[in-house]
């Protein structure tokens, strides 16, 4: 069971915990469709049966060994077309984390915790609730790999196999959350500019040299990204291409 935090000025004082459930994520938009929650809710499963990643891949995790929870916000001062900012934030929350156990662990284009020699350690799926003037709701669902050993397709990894120790999952909880209400009202504070350089300066990949496909292999390099949280990369012999979810893929 995973108690009320002490740590936090509004995150994780209410949560809803279950042994298993479908999907963290749809639970919390059926919550606050029904106003069940308010903003730092967090519904948190030790069994997610049908997670979600990004456009529809699916995230499996093995049942009491790893993080799956999902925290319920409302960045109503963010535009419409500033909502990756709060990918930047909790990307930088987990980052700041996990890299404890391992430097290697680098934040992944658009918003994935990856280890540059193990893979995949952690996937964020972020879904807004968006009028025309701000972000209402945001439902942040986040899946951490944290004891599991073995996993069921290539190129991923957990925190257990990149430090070799077993970790306490509700410390880890305990941590994550208090970093991410810290990064979050560092952004509330309009501090999108200090953001944005920490989330390059820790994307793998941002100005070194690499591969990629877009259809057609090609060297090249992240410059940087736009306000969207669209990705620029500069090709060899000086084009500069801007890509959006699912337009070009890292070639390891």
């Amino acid at each position: 069971m995973y108690k009320i935090l002490a740590n936090t000025v509004f995150l994780g004082k209410d949560i809803h915990f279950m042994t298993e459930c479908h999907s963290t994520n749809d639970i919390a938009m059926e919550k606050i469709k029904r106003k069940e929650v308010s903003e730092g809710s967090i519904i948190i499963t030790e069994s997610q049966i049908k997670g979600k990643g990004q456009r529809g891949s699916q995230w499996w995790s093995e049942p009491g060994k790893n993080l799956t929870f999902s925290i319920i916000l409302r960045p109503v001062f963010l535009r419409p077309h500033q909502q990756f900012d709060l990918s930047k934030i909790v990307c930088l929350a987990l980052h700041e984390e996990l890299s404890v156990y391992d430097r290697q662990i680098k934040i992944k284009w658009p918003n994935d915790l990856f280890h540059e020699k193990q893979g995949k350690v952690c996937g964020v799926l972020i879904e807004n609730i968006i009028n025309q003037k701000c972000v209402e709701h945001s439902v942040v669902g986040i899946g951490l790999n944290v004891n599991q050993i073995e996993f069921p397709f290539p190129g991923s990894s957990s925190l257990q196999n990149i430090s070799g120790q077993q970790i306490d999952l509700n410390d880890l909880f305990s941590k994550l959350i208090s970093k991410i209400e810290r990064w979050y009202l560092q952004l509330k504070k309009g501090d999108q500019r200090a953001i944005n350089e920490q989330y390059l300066s820790h994307l793998l990949g941002y100005r070194e040299w690499a591969k990629y496909d877009d259809g057609e292999v090609f060297q090249g390099f992240i410059q940087g990204m736009n306000e969207e949280g669209k990705i620029i990369i500069e090709k060899r012999g000086g084009e500069h291409v801007t890509y959006g979810l699912k337009e070009v893929k890292f070639l390891l």
